[in-house]
């Protein structure tokens, strides 16, 4: 799914919540879909054990994304890395305009 750049949104897998336009995702080269911005509303940040990293999850069903990691250099709009477990995320290029 790293490779995959079609025209659509990334919704979650378990409850079909939006959480990503396509147009957001870029290849960061790091082996996990890679997005810079979520839809208002669709991530919940918190502050990992470690310390080290922020956590991301659904906000509607509490669901584990993956990580957000920000300036590493990448010349994304928010300067941000969301590494995203790919088994956590559907697309869908139907009915496009009913999740923006």
């Amino acid at each position: 799914m790293t490779s995959f750049f079609a025209d659509g949104v990334y919704t979650c897998a378990g409850c079909g919540t939006p959480l990503s336009k396509s147009t957001t995702k870029f290849n960061s080269g790091c082996g996990w879909p890679t997005f810079y911005e979520g839809l208002p509303g669709a991530i919940t940040r918190t502050a990992d054990p470690d310390g080290r990293r922020t956590r991301i999850t659904f906000t509607s069903c509490g669901g584990h994304l993956g990580h957000v990691f920000k300036s590493e250099g990448f010349k994304t709009p928010t300067y941000e890395r969301q590494c995203v477990n790919s088994i956590s995320i559907k697309f869908t290029s139907e009915g496009i305009s009913a999740f923006l």
